[in-house]
């Protein structure tokens, strides 16, 4: 009975151990939590020249759900990052203006944790969020307005310019520039923390037996040399470092004058299909072996990449509770949509 009963305590304490060691392995690699206490989230997403309030949150979600900043006036922000499918619109090539598909066949990347990305666009040619929200707007292929429209229809609706003042103040210019910025400081509270982060905010048992084997993978195989910090991705890395993506000639993209490419995101990636910056890949196994041939220059079993999907699970988070705004009406002097 003592020997069962001290065998039970040391594949407990052994247990303890692996998963303490992963924790520690976890960070050693680059991987990071989404602060638990709100104070400490705050350092990492807020702008002490342009903070944020209750008040520029509420606005920027009503312009992000406003399909009047586009041309037509029937898309909006959400229309391609959609905050009920994962922050993404669930298409290989996003749709715009005049159903126009993306001319380079680019998938529309997540808006979840968008506040912890490097680099915005799979080129990461815009440094923040703010400067994010001004292409789509003015895109052809996207929304396709161009910044005086969009100042127009914004200031002819009075109830807008009310809650700028009551956001900014009265002395306020509500311009192309500052009506981003507010989509932005919506974006930026767009955070999902989920059961990897409680694992490595030290509650060993917020991951499963399978899912813990599954980071280890993860780890071991490569993975977190690019998909790593808080966001699991979000910087820009070199792509087709072994071999060439089996689609590569579906769209025109080749990355920045570098060849470099934003890393993706890993957060949420279960709701994010379909993969790759042409959208080409819908199985989230399949993705997880072909990055291994394309960027590792390895073969990932099946069982390998099941097991590193059982951790990818674990990346789901908790998503904040947004509900669809009531926008305020038009007026007469609203400048009229736009179909050509």
């Amino acid at each position: 009975m003592k020997l069962v009963k001290s065998l039970s305590i040391c594949l407990l304490g052994a247990s303890s151990l692996f998963a303490s060691s992963l924790i520690e392995k976890a960070v050693d690699n680059g991987l990071k939590a989404i602060p638990a206490n709100k104070a400490e989230l705050m350092k990492l997403i807020d702008d002490k020249n342009d903070p944020i309030t209750k008040e520029k949150v509420e606005l920027g979600k009503k312009l992000y759900f406003d399909p009047r900043l586009s041309k037509s006036g029937i898309i909006s922000c959400n229309t391609c990052h959609n905050i009920g499918l994962g922050g993404a619109d669930g298409i290989p090539a996003a749709i715009g203006h005049g159903w126009t598909a993306n001319p380079h066949h680019l998938n529309s990347p997540t808006v979840y944790n968008s506040v912890f990305f490097k680099a915005q666009f799979w080129d990461g040619r815009s440094p923040h969020l703010a400067d994010q929200a001004q292409g789509p707007i003015q895109a052809g292929p996207e929304m396709a307005a161009p910044p005086k429209l969009v100042e127009q229809r914004i200031n002819s609706i009075p109830e807008y310019v009310n809650e700028f003042q009551n956001a900014y103040g009265k002395d306020v210019k509500v311009d192309f520039k500052k009506i981003t910025e507010t989509i932005a400081t919506f974006e930026k509270i767009l955070v999902t923390p989920a059961p990897f982060d409680d694992y490595l905010n030290g509650n060993e048992d917020a991951l499963s037996k399978e899912e813990k084997a599954g980071l280890n993978t993860f780890i071991d195989k490569g993975c977190a040399s690019c998909h790593t910090g808080i966001a699991l991705g979000g910087t820009m890395q070199p792509f087709e470092l072994a071999t060439k993506y089996k689609f590569a000639s579906v769209g025109d993209f080749k990355g920045n004058e570098q060849g470099m490419v934003k890393t993706p995101t890993l957060r949420n990636i279960t709701e994010t299909a379909p993969y790759f910056h042409n959208g080409q890949i819908w199985s989230l196994s399949e993705a997880v072996k072909e990055m291994g041939s394309v960027q590792l220059g390895i073969n990932i079993s099946n069982k390998e990449a099941a097991s590193i999907v059982t951790f990818l699970k674990a990346l789901k988070g908790i998503k904040p509770d947004i509900a669809y705004p009531q926008l305020p009406e038009s007026t007469i002097n609203t400048a009229k949509p736009e179909f050509n």
